[in-house]
């Protein structure tokens, strides 16, 4: 994960993404989404890495399971201080309302999978999906390929 996020190893996310798209697809649980949603970066975030990791992760996960993906209907609204040292409740403040849906027309009564690639207290896609919900019919599902310890 390391290696996706801070050496600019985007191709590990289309594998990581490819992987458990395999895995997902033979779970019993698992149902089939209509659209993946990656979290998005800010525009700055995205300029500094080059490319937005749970992006890469979800084309992964995309061509694994034969759905489309989609990246500008959910933005992220102002720039977040890293979240790696915040705790829970600083986590949720940095992030409460700092996403918002574009074009929600093209997403309505679909079943979105909204990917992220580490979740710790799942503060981010809480607000991602607090805003995919503002969306009439719409159902979110979540998924991220790490669970760290807060």
């Amino acid at each position: 994960m390391h290696q996706l996020k801070y050496e600019g190893r985007s191709d590990i996310g289309v594998l990581l993404g490819r992987e458990f798209g395999f895995h997902l697809i033979h779970s019993q649980q698992f149902t089939l989404p209509d659209t993946i949603i990656p979290v998005p970066l800010h525009p700055k975030k995205l300029r500094q890495r080059g490319y937005n990791q749970s992006a890469e992760i979800g084309r992964g996960l995309g061509r694994a399971i034969g759905v489309p993906m989609i990246q500008n209907c959910l933005v992220r609204l102002s720039h977040t201080d890293t979240q790696t040292r915040k705790s829970r409740f600083e986590r949720y403040l940095n992030v409460t309302g700092k996403f918002q849906v574009q074009h929600p027309g093209m997403l309505q009564g679909h079943h979105l999978f909204l990917v992220d690639d580490v979740v710790t207290t799942g503060a981010t896609l809480e607000a991602c999906a607090e805003a995919l919900l503002t969306i009439p019919e719409v159902k979110v599902s979540i998924g991220a390929l790490c669970w760290a310890k807060d």
